[in-house]
């Protein structure tokens, strides 16, 4: 079984073929991959700074609330 020259050509290049699909495969999926992770960390963040914002929300209430009774008392009691 003797192969010739332009079968070696030609699967050589076959094999090249494949190899360059491969890598714009690899690279395609990298980058989805990329993407996904920007995505997921910005919405962490997103979700932390909302936390955030609640808390602070609750605690200026809980503040105004105080201060205001504590008003309240000095300028009635």
């Amino acid at each position: 079984m003797r192969q010739t020259l332009a079968d070696w050509e030609q699967a050589f290049s076959d094999e090249i073929t494949l190899d360059r699909r491969r890598r714009a495969s690899l690279q395609r999926t990298a980058a989805q991959r990329t993407l996904k992770r920007e995505a997921h960390r910005r919405q962490q963040r997103s979700f932390a700074r909302f936390v955030l914002l609640v808390l602070t929300l609750i605690l200026t209430a809980l503040v105004v609330t105080a201060v205001m009774f504590r008003t309240l008392y000095l300028l009635l009691g």
